[in-house]
Formats: C-alpha cells, structure tokens, sequence
C-alpha cells in the first residue's frame, strides 16, 4: 500500500533523474520537479504529463506537491544545500532522499544486474539492455545515456521482476546496489573532488563488489581484475583482448565496413566469425562485458550474434553525425584522459592518414586540476585541438584553474582555446577531415548546428 502519492524531483531533467520520474509515472504516482533549463529530457518529461518547473523559488512548487504527508521528495548531489526548493523541503518536514537510494529500492529486492566502472558503464549498460530485449526476459533498465535501440535511457516492463541497472560511483552512489550481477568495466583516478585519493576510489569499487548477493557473479575487464579479491560464494569471470582473460576476441579483422572477430568462451568455447556493428577498439571491449553476462545467463550464441549485429550504441559514445567521404563528425562524451586517449586510438586506428581536429571542453575545475598533464598527454594525439572554457557544472571556479592549464602543456601551435561563440565559424574556415567534438559539458548542445553549419559548407 502506497504511504505517499507524489514525488518531486530536484534536478528531474539529469539522465539518472528523468528515468526514475519516468519510472514512478508508469507505476502510477504523480510526479513533477524542478531543472534549471528546458532539456530534452525535461521536454520529454513534460509530454508525459510530468509538471516541470524551471523557477528556483520554493514559490514556484506546484500546490499539489507542498503537502509533507502526501509527497517525497527526490534529489542529486548536485542540487545545493542552499537550494530554495531544497531549503522549503527540508524545513517542512517533508521526506528526502537521494537518487541513488531510491533506484536502490527498486533494484535490490529484484534479480539486478549493475554496470560500474570509471568509463564504458553507459555504453555496457545500453548493450546488455538490447541483449536482453532479444530475450523472452522481462526487465527494466535504467542507463545513464539515451541508448539508440530504444532511443530512451528507460526500458520499462511493468511488474518485471529483473532490473539493469547503471551504478554510479559519483557520490558513492553505487554502494546504495546490491546486486545479482555486477560489472566493473574499468577503475581510474576520477571523482577526486569527492574521494580525495585514489586508495579511496578503488576501496569504493571493492566495497561495491562486497554487495553482490551470495551465489551471484562478478564480470570484471582483466585489466583491474586484480583489485578484487575472489569469493568463494560468487562467480567471477573476466574479459579483455588479452588470450588469459575468460572471455576473450581475438582475430580481429575490418570487413566491409564492420570487424569481425572470434570470440573465444569459458569451456574451450569458440564463436567464429561474429560480426560486431560498432566500429572502435573499445566497442569490442564493451561487446565482451556484454557476451560475459550473456554466457553468465545461458544466453544462446544465436541471440548473442543478433545483439552484436544490431546494436547501435549510445547517444554521445563514439557518436558519428557526420560520415561522408569528404568529411567525418564524431560526437563523443569522453572527459577523462583515459576516455579520450582511448577515444583518438580508435579514431586513429579507423583513419590513419586523415587530420583528426578535436574540440575538448573540459568538465570540472577540480578534474582539470588533478588532470591537466594527463589531459595535454592525450589530447596531443590529435592533430589540431580546440579548448572551451571549462564546464563547471557542481563546481564553483577554483583560482588558478582555467583551460590555460592544460593548453600550457600541449604541443606548440597545435592547440587554441576558443571562444564558444566563435566555434562554429572557426571550423568552418578550417581545413577539416575527421573532427570530434568531446566532453560532458554542455558542449552537446554545440553538436547539431555544428551538424547543419558544416553539411553546409561541405555541400553535404
């Protein structure tokens, strides 16, 4: 029996917020919220019937939803203490919880499968979500990208009792899972700003692994397979490129326009020929966490085959907008160095004898601090670089820290920080081959009138 009937959400427009709104609206709960700007998301929201309000003020709270006994209330960490809404609702009385504990209450009492990791969860995320929907399995899903095959960060099947999930460890917010199947796809130094040290971030990922229930299994790239310790009481597979890993591709081959691989499996089990949709180095590393949990789910080879063939990735995640012989556009979402080096390898691997132009805004003042030498490292592997002014986001400006920081260390005349208003004319007026718009900014909302100007220019 429901002890409240409506939910309001503080942020309700983020990727992890909007799906949860979705969520509780198909469950049969009123539901509304607050964002700063009209996103897609809010947009979506609102034709759903979801009340969204972009004024701060703890006025502008629907009357239906100022009742304490009736309402709960639903926030991010990046909603401010001092957040007029935030204010009303705790000096009301009202009920407060975090995102991450409210997906917890959905996840934990059903089968969940939950994807960690530094870099590739959103991506892992969305293909397990399409492995599944080829299956007789009910499920819902909640990704933190709009995946392509649903072109939706949701999947819903009302009184499912399996849930995917993605487990953020920003806040620590993972560790509000405790799931069947966990994933962990990669383990860097990030989120230093909440974690302080590295020891901290990797002590964080173990304790979320401790969380998996008795008699359910880890799936770990081999990479950072060492960071856990085996469970006597849990399954652990591990997958990578590398011929030791549990699940493995090797022979690696580029065919009419898609790689086509051999998947090597647990038992001397061998898949020939499979052929992957999804072009780039790390879209095979992210197929093999999916195959990992397929096999873990005696998933028929058949099915696995189909998801390969069929998926078509993740809004913003190696993201082509442009694909002609004249002129290649990627939109990708990497704002860690170790996304982007790996990012420009595959890029570089694709089109070794194109310019590969790279614009960057990087995300955080905290992040750029901790990170400018390992930013300048990878983005020296492009040919031309174009740095925005950094996107704060949580964050209030920290003295010293600029995207300066970074082009200081880059190589000589190779780069430029530009201003965002002046980006798309500068491109234009550039010799262009590959370009690559990346961050997690709001640089997305750069990418299609980058789109229209250059089909312009280039007669597209």
């Amino acid at each position: 029996m429901k002890t409240f009937t409506h939910l309001y959400f503080l942020g309700i427009g983020g990727i992890g917020m909007s799906s949860l709104a979705e969520y509780f609206l198909s469950e049969g709960y009123q539901v509304a919220g607050y964002d700063r700007e009209a996103s897609d998301r809010c947009k979506h929201l609102e034709k759903l019937g979801v009340q969204v309000v972009y004024d701060a003020a703890a006025e502008a709270i629907p009357a239906a939803f100022r009742d304490a006994k009736q309402t709960r209330v639903v926030f991010t960490p990046a909603v401010p203490k001092h957040h007029p809404q935030r204010i009303f609702f705790a000096e009301g009385g009202f009920t407060l919880k975090k995102r991450a504990e409210v997906l917890g209450a959905i996840v934990n009492p059903r089968f969940g499968i939950a994807v960690a990791g530094s870099h590739g969860k959103t991506s892992v995320s969305s293909y397990i979500a399409y492995l599944l929907s080829l299956t007789e399995i009910p499920f819902h899903a909640f990704i933190g990208g709009i995946a392509r095959n649903f072109n939706s960060n949701l999947v819903l099947n009302p009184g499912s009792n399996w849930v995917l999930a993605e487990a953020d460890e920003f806040d620590r917010s993972f560790l509000q899972l405790f799931p069947n199947i966990a994933v962990v796809t990669s383990l860097d130094a990030d989120h230093l700003d909440v974690y302080g040290h590295w020891s901290d971030v990797k002590a964080a990922f173990q304790d979320f692994v401790r969380q998996i229930k008795a008699d359910g299994a880890l799936v770990v790239h081999q990479s950072v397979a060492d960071y856990f310790e085996a469970d006597s009481e849990i399954d652990l597979i591990t997958y990578g490129s590398g011929s030791d890993a549990d699940v493995s591709i090797r022979n690696v081959r580029v065919e009419r326009n898609a790689y086509w691989v051999d998947i090597y499996l647990p038992d001397n089990e061998i898949w020939k020929d499979c052929k992957v949709h999804l072009p780039g180095r790390v879209n095979l590393e992210n197929a093999l966490a999916m195959i990992s949990v397929a096999w873990l789910l005696d998933i028929p080879e058949s099915v696995v085959r189909e998801t390969l063939a069929g998926f078509m990735g993740v809004k913003r995640r190696f993201d082509y907008r442009i694909k002609t012989p004249q002129l290649i556009y990627i939109d990708d979402y990497a704002h860690h160095p170790a996304e982007i080096q790996a990012s420009l390898a595959s890029v570089r691997e694709l089109y070794p004898d194109k310019k590969i132009s790279l614009v960057f805004q990087p995300h955080l003042y905290s992040r750029t601090r901790d990170f400018a030498s390992e930013f300048a490292s990878a983005l020296n592997t492009a040919d031309e670089v174009f740095l925005l002014d950094i996107y704060p986001a949580r964050e209030e400006p920290i003295p010293g820290v600029s995207s300066e920081l970074i082009l200081s260390q880059l190589d000589a005349g190779k780069a430029h920080i530009i201003a965002r208003e002046e980006l798309i004319v500068t491109l234009k007026q550039s010799n262009l081959e590959v370009l690559i718009t990346m961050g997690a900014g709001n640089i997305d909302a750069l990418v299609q009138p980058i789109v229209q100007e250059l089909k312009k220019a280039f007669h597209l």
